[in-house]
Formats: structure tokens, C-alpha cells, sequence
């Protein structure tokens, strides 16, 4: 739980910031290309993190790079927000469990009230306000065991409607 809870800080403080730096990534990780991309009718599971790369690509620009810990981490944009999907209950940088969409943004600007607000009207995705007081956005999926791909497109279409609610009506952008 702690490891959960440190890289969600770590990954919305990130994403807020708009930097990921060396310290958090490793540059020289060169990803092995060997995964086989699944038919339209097979399951995707955590376990295929360029499938899930190229869904991400899908809805905006996206690359795949590893954290320290060597757990995938696939870092996108979409209409100009930055995001990254963090990959959870890896073993040894890959047989992952879960993934997590999280955006954060660098605002002081944004009281609870207006978090809580939204969060209690909003069915898909989380707002909460970082350490620092910046509004931050996540949506937990749970892929262990697989899901259709159909479901996980459908995953990333919740992605982008919570991401396009949060920033309408609690950023006013």
C-alpha cells in the first residue's frame, strides 16, 4: 500500500509539474518489441504494455519509458493535457496487475470544495488536491486477468470524458 501510495504522489506531482526527469525514468531502458499485438477478439491485461501504448496513441500522443522500479509507465497527451498511465502489481517490470490514468495539473488555484463538488457528481475518475494544494485526476483500471479489448477502449473513452469534465468544470478551461 505504501508503494501505491508513493507513486501516485510521485505521478501526480509529476504530472503537475510537467517534468519527467531522469531521476524518475530511466533513459536507457530500450523497450523489447517482442510483444505480440492481440487480435481485435483477445483479452488485454496489464501484462501487454504496448498494446496498451498504442490505445493510448489512439486518443493523443503517448511513448512508453520505465520508472526506477522498472515498472512500464506510458506517458501521453491529450488536447494539452498531460497524463500518465502508471502500471501496478508488476513483478520485475513486467506480469503487471492494474493500471491507473492520473493527470495533475500546477494550480493553486482550486479549493476542495470545488473537487469534492465534481467528485460527488462524477461516476468515472477521482479529484483530489496534491501536497503541494494542485489539483490532480486519476481513474483506476482493473485489467488483471484481462479484459476485451473493446472494454478497454471503452476505459479510455471514460479517460477522456472525465479528463474533458474535470477540466471544464473544476479548472474552467
Amino acid at each position: 500500500m505504501k508503494q501505491l501510495l508513493a507513486k501516485n504522489f510521485v505521478a501526480c506531482a509529476l504530472a503537475a509539474s510537467g517534468i519527467l526527469t531522469a531521476d524518475f525514468v530511466n533513459p536507457n531502458w530500450n523497450p523489447v518489441l517482442a510483444q505480440t499485438i492481440p487480435s481485435p477478439n483477445s483479452l488485454v491485461d496489464a501484462t501487454m504494455p504496448y498494446t496498451i501504448l498504442s490505445m493510448a496513441q489512439g486518443i493523443g500522443t503517448a511513448s512508453i519509458q520505465k520508472y526506477r522500479d522498472g515498472d512500464p509507465v506510458i506517458i501521453g497527451t491529450r488536447n494539452g493535457t498531460k497524463y500518465i498511465i502508471s502500471f501496478y502489481g508488476c513483478v520485475d517490470g513486467k506480469d503487471c496487475d492494474d493500471i491507473i490514468f492520473y493527470a495533475g495539473w500546477n494550480r493553486g488555484d482550486i479549493s476542495l470544495a470545488q473537487i469534492n463538488r465534481w467528485n460527488a457528481k462524477t461516476r468515472y475518475g477521482k479529484g483530489y488536491l496534491d501536497g503541494d494544494g494542485d489539483p490532480c485526476l486519476e481513474m483506476a483500471v482493473n485489467i488483471d486477468y484481462g479484459v476485451s479489448r473493446k472494454n478497454l477502449e471503452d476505459s479510455f473513452n471514460w479517460w477522456t470524458k472525465t479528463i474533458d469534465s474535470f477540466t471544464r468544470e473544476v479548472l474552467n478551461e
